[in-house]
């Protein structure tokens, strides 16, 4: 479990992250998400204990993690996939950490075999595709087995093929029980991976909540309706206190009215449907409402 309590960091005037409290609890997938500049990167390193926060605390099952030995037994982190001397084989650096952990060496071949690069074990990592430094990064993550894992944007680089491996590979990870935190700015990859979502915006706590709760809120009541009669049954939304564009195919999207409404007003209209189809609610309109007004820093960010 991680567990996050009144976090700040101040980089001189600037604020970096203001307050957060948040936790991450075992068996379950949970996305953090933010606009670039929201401190995403900067919370994952105090976690880590790789940057000193300015107030507060957090702990990595009840204990800061810079305060453990062989730390890779404990939590697995991708942060950054160029992290690697570029002359190291794959099969070298991760013998190096092995060692330095008091890990057994048979965890490199385990662990290389179980992200896909068994094969390319013994090449050097400078030569290696970013899709292929990624799934270096997962590697070493889980060389100690640990029982929590943090991954800072783990599918950049990655094939189609790559995404809906580490997809399904992150479910089953916290389905064996662990903690499973993982940074991303791909809403539909959030939106199949997450079982929970903690947001962020310039620093501060914007929602904490199953990714079901957070998608809800982007859901306005947009309803796509098509009719042999567009112009009467558009008045009779229009009037009904519904908001009406139609597009260049013909059909309508009503904002304003529930779906069922809309059939009542229809059929008081003596109005015929083809077609009355409420819209899903969508986690990326939900994350774009809710964070519009905490976007800053858009070519980079936040550290």
């Amino acid at each position: 479990m991680i567990e996050v309590n009144g976090l700040t960091k101040r980089y001189g005037d600037v604020l970096a992250v203001d307050d957060l409290t948040f936790t991450v609890r075992p068996g379950l997938v949970t996305g953090f998400l933010g606009p670039n500049g929201a401190g995403k990167s900067t919370t994952l390193r105090m976690i880590l204990g790789l940057n000193r926060p300015s107030a507060g605390t957090a702990t990595i099952e009840g204990r800061p993690f810079g305060g453990r030995r062989a730390g890779l037994r404990y939590v697995g982190a991708l942060l950054d996939a160029g992290d690697v001397h570029p002359g190291r084989t794959a099969a070298a650096h991760l013998a190096a950490l092995a060692r330095s952990n008091g890990l057994p060496r048979r965890r490199v071949a385990e662990v290389l075999d179980e992200v896909g690069l068994a094969e390319v074990a013994g090449r050097r990592a400078g030569g290696f595709s970013l899709g292929m430094r990624q799934r270096l990064g997962i590697a070493t993550a889980l060389l100690g087995d640990p029982p929590v894992l943090l991954f800072d944007e783990p599918v950049n680089g990655l094939d189609p093929e790559g995404v809906r491996w580490a997809r399904g590979f992150f479910r089953r990870l916290a389905a064996e029980g662990r903690t499973v935190l993982v940074s991303s700015h791909l809403m539909s990859e959030m939106e199949h991976t997450a079982d929970r979502l903690v947001v962020i915006g310039r620093g501060e706590l914007i929602a904490d909540e199953t990714v079901a709760e957070f998608a809800a809120r982007g859901n306005d009541d947009r309803v796509t309706v098509r009719t042999p009669e567009p112009a009467a049954l558009a008045a009779a939304l229009t009037a009904g206190g519904g908001t009406v564009r139609a597009d260049a195919t013909g059909a309508l999207t009503v904002t304003g009215l529930p779906a069922a409404r809309i059939g009542e007003l229809a059929l008081a209209h003596r109005v015929s449907l083809h077609e009355l189809a409420p819209r899903p609610a969508s986690l990326e309109e939900a994350f774009m409402a809710l964070t519009a007004d905490r976007a800053e820093y858009l070519a980079g960010e936040r550290r």
